[in-house]
């Protein structure tokens, strides 16, 4: 072997010690993001039903206000 095909023990156990650390701290990283994923579709679900709700209200509110304006120009014409 050529000189600078030689490593260490000492480098060779810290390389495989850096890459058994990094192995680590990935797995919870690609753990969660799994975990994000699966919740995905129920967060969307659950905009969507609050954007449903909010659509509901807002025609509620609507209404409320156009018929609440038709009473007073009723009474005004009275």
């Amino acid at each position: 072997m050529s000189e600078s095909e030689v490593i260490s023990r000492r480098k060779a156990l810290s390389l495989m010690g850096l890459a058994a650390a990094f192995s680590l701290a990935a797995a919870p990283t690609v753990l969660t993001v799994s975990d994000a994923e699966a919740q995905t579709v129920g967060m969307e679900r659950r905009h969507e039903r609050r954007e449903h709700r909010r659509e509901r209200r807002h025609e509620r509110r609507h209404e409320r206000r156009e018929h609440r304006e038709e009473r007073r120009e009723e009474r005004k014409e009275k």
